[in-house]
């Protein structure tokens, strides 16, 4: 697991399957709002002309050199939710990307976000 004071060293480096198939380039990390612990990427993937950010859990992921290797395979990660480039993630979109990982959503006691970007 990625500890929250290594997270900003990551940023920009790719992000592969347990196959070493490269998915994409970490653009950022959300932390669980319960335990600030992070929990979520964001992948930079596509072309040039026509990228946008999915999302991916990090359980389970491991730290190498020049790399991030998440347990999820690089079709999954492909077909999760995403968002633009330059968007945010609107809450009502949160649930559907835990969804898409067979993941339990659950907000907070007053509704609150799950997911805050670091």
């Amino acid at each position: 697991m990625i500890r929250s004071a290594d997270i900003r060293e990551w940023r920009n480096h790719d992000v592969v399957d347990l196959k070493q198939r490269k998915i994409g380039m970490l653009e950022a990390i959300y932390v669980d709002t319960a335990t600030d612990q992070p929990a979520m990427a964001t992948v930079r993937t596509g072309l040039l002309s026509r990228q946008r950010l999915v999302f991916v859990p990090l359980d389970e992921a491991v730290l190498g050199p020049g790399y991030v290797k998440v347990s999820y395979t690089k079709g999954q990660v492909r077909k999760a939710p995403s968002i633009g480039t330059d968007d945010v993630l609107p809450a009502e979109q949160e649930e559907a990307i835990f969804r898409h990982y067979s993941m339990t959503y659950q907000p907070g006691v007053n509704g609150e976000r799950q997911l805050a970007r670091r």
